[in-house]
């Protein structure tokens, strides 16, 4: 088959990266690649492939989208020599195994630089490539709780609280991989060698706490939850529930937006229990302002709010968030195949980041990707032939795609795929 001319805008146009498939922060980071024009090529499990979470359907699986996929059997005597093959024309790998398990299948750093001293290596894991929990498994509540971050997320007298899988995913992990391969791009026009990056989302959700440890030893940060500034402890920084059972965040933290905010609630600072600062008033002042907010719905109070420097806004579900009228005027969501999703990020000037292709079904790309990335066509045919590579479209009796997604095929599949080997 031939793969359809795709056009690249984005500032990345030209990259070429290989996404040795997985799950969480190594996909958010290609998709980031992708977004911004990067020729991202993901490879996929020959068989049994599967997704994490509460999606199943590979074509909605939004995080995905824009780059081709091709189907390798990695434990096949050939899979390695495919991923070399690709990884000899690519600018960027990344992966997102146990550390050793890349080395152990014939495709670590070591082999890779073999092929192609200039390419960059990127490993995502929980814990890093080395130390003493590098072997241990877990997901992102458990890289941030080793963080420290978590202990400091949650209300007054309640459980350290997951903040969804934001943190140590996609923050700590996803973005920071991503930034570093640009990091290594960067040096590499300059050194003309390739290196590893090594991005433990253990170490990249530390990161984001930076500014929390720096309070910490100057006594401005308590380590109580729901205590402080901005975790739900100020009544001037939290969501509150409105009649209609809607929400509204404020975050009036300066003197004069929270002027403005007691003017919209229409309350008087004199005859509240305390001033703003005053931190032994907080629960007492806090209960005055959600009693006041409880008097009118979610829409009453961003009306009210409108020509105030209140920092009050309204919490909105996602399928509202996609419908808002900022959102419509900045184009801030695309929809792809019925499905709404962000847009790409950040916006830029001269060369527009854009989603090239919806996400697909593993292996839907075999053939064309080989033959764009410049393997002989007698090789592919081998190789086809042989079963090191799967190419869902041209598959015969069940459809490929159908039979991969489902996990139906029968051969022999690694046992140190990303999802049963992340640590």
């Amino acid at each position: 088959m031939t793969t359809p001319e795709r056009s690249f805008t984005g500032p990345l146009a030209g990259l070429q990266v290989l996404e040795i498939g997985g799950m969480g922060p190594g996909p958010f980071a290609a998709m980031v690649l992708a977004d911004l024009g990067a020729d991202v090529v993901r490879v996929d499990r020959a068989h049994g492939a599967s997704l994490p979470g509460p999606n199943h359907d590979f074509r909605k699986e939004v995080m995905h989208r824009g780059r081709r996929s091709v189907a390798v059997d990695l434990k096949h005597p050939d899979g390695a020599g495919v991923v070399l093959d690709l990884a000899e024309r690519a600018d960027v790998i990344i992966e997102g195994f146990r550390p050793g398990v890349a080395e152990r299948l014939g495709i670590g750093p070591e082999d890779c630089f073999l092929r192609n001293p200039r390419i960059i290596y990127g490993r995502m894991t929980g814990f890093g490539q080395d130390g003493p929990l590098a072997q241990d498994v877990g997901h992102d509540i458990n890289y941030i709780a080793t963080s420290g971050l978590l202990s400091l997320i949650g209300r007054k007298d309640a459980p350290p609280t997951p903040p969804l899988s934001l943190l140590g995913d996609f923050g700590g992990g996803g973005m920071l991989l991503a930034m570093g391969v640009l990091a290594a791009l960067w040096e590499t026009e300059r050194s003309g060698e390739g290196q590893v990056i090594d991005a433990a989302m253990v170490d990249g959700a530390a990161l984001l706490g930076t500014a929390f440890f720096g309070f910490m030893p100057t006594g401005d940060w308590r380590q109580e939850r729901g205590a402080n500034l901005v975790d739900s402890g100020a009544p001037f920084y939290d969501s509150y529930e409105t009649s209609d059972g809607g929400w509204v965040a404020v975050g009036a933290m300066e003197p004069h937006f929270y002027a403005d905010l007691l003017t919209v609630l229409e309350l008087n600072e004199a005859s509240l229990p305390g001033s703003q600062h005053d931190e032994a008033a907080w629960p007492a002042l806090k209960e005055v302002i959600a009693d006041r907010f409880r008097t009118r719905t979610r829409d009453e109070w961003v009306t009210a709010a409108r020509g105030h420097n209140a920092c009050l806004h309204p919490v909105l579900t996602m399928d509202e968030a996609t419908r808002s009228e900022h959102a419509r005027a900045r184009e801030s969501f695309t929809e792809i195949d019925g499905v709404a999703q962000p847009a790409p990020a950040p916006r830029f000037s001269r060369t527009p980041a854009t989603v090239t292709a919806p996400p697909p079904l593993p292996g839907e790309h075999t053939e064309g990707v080989l033959a764009d990335w410049g393997t002989p066509t007698w090789r592919i045919a081998e190789w086809l032939k042989s079963g090191a590579v799967v190419d869902a479209e041209a598959a015969a009796g069940e459809d490929a795609g159908t039979a991969i997604a489902n996990g139906t095929e029968t051969t022999e599949t690694t046992t140190d795929s990303p999802a049963e080997a992340r640590a």
